[in-house]
């Protein structure tokens, strides 16, 4: 017993310093790609880009990592929690620890991450949306144990996993349906997100134009609401949106 407790207490003393990687079982290396590439052209309206690099010697860095270490449950755990591979995880996790060495992310943090893939536009309000739906337990953060949940979801879930996933995305406060103002702040924030300066240019009642349209198809009983059991039979039903959701399967 002592003999193991001296492997645990050198193991966390190791993944705190950095000089031993949890997931991978040892040092950590430079990331083929950054974790904000591979994971952000997944969600909606990304691509990757050229992105900027960023200071890794901020004061506030400093002070986040001499704070904040949080380190993840064990590969054996998260393998039987998601659908990814050991190699996979191993990857994930690299490249996360990599964007966010303190081992969690914030609602800034990830703000900023997501603006630099929209510079011509503003990314935060959507960005916010999209954080809240990986922030499960709505702790103001998101762990590694959060972020490859969600990934899970969206890249081997089933449809029903991932039209679920997509409906709480779009149900802002939870209550289980999505209203007309609640689609319309989406929309708003993704036209933002877009920017002012897009070929053809936005018009202004776009955004409630496709609200409207989003409402004619989903809502049913015509009730004023979507809910989920609308959202997923309508969806099923749309060829467009069922190909979308195929475009994942062999992302990673």
């Amino acid at each position: 017993m002592r003999g193991q407790g001296r492997k645990e207490s050198l193991s966390d003393s190791r993944d705190l310093d950095g000089s031993y990687d949890q997931l991978t079982g040892h040092p950590p290396g430079p990331t083929k790609k950054a974790l904000k590439q591979r994971f952000l052209k997944l969600l909606p309206c990304c691509g990757p880009q050229a992105l900027p690099s960023v200071s890794e010697n901020s004061v506030e860095d400093e002070f986040e990592l001499s704070t904040v270490c949080h380190r993840p449950e064990g590969l054996e755990q998260l393998q039987e929690q998601t659908k990814f591979t050991r190699k996979e995880l191993q990857v994930l996790y690299r490249g996360f620890k990599n964007e966010c060495p303190s081992g969690i992310v914030n609602e800034e943090n990830f703000k900023q991450i997501y603006s630099q893939f929209f510079p011509q536009g503003d990314s935060s309000t959507y960005a916010t949306f999209l954080f809240n739906a990986f922030d499960t337990n709505h702790d103001g953060s998101v762990s590694f144990e959060d972020f490859v949940a969600g990934l899970s979801v969206i890249l081997r879930g089933t449809i029903d996993d991932r039209l679920n996933w997509a409906f709480n995305l779009y149900d802002l406060n939870k209550d289980g349906c999505i209203t007309k103002e609640e689609m319309l702040d989406i929309m708003k924030s993704i036209y933002d997100m877009m920017g002012k300066y897009t070929y053809p240019a936005l018009r202004e009642e776009a955004p409630r134009e496709h609200v409207e349209s989003f409402f004619q198809k989903m809502d049913r009983n015509k009730d004023g609401v979507v809910t989920i059991e609308e959202f997923i039979e309508s969806c099923q039903k749309d060829e467009n949106i069922m190909r979308s959701m195929q475009l994942f399967d062999n992302v990673i």
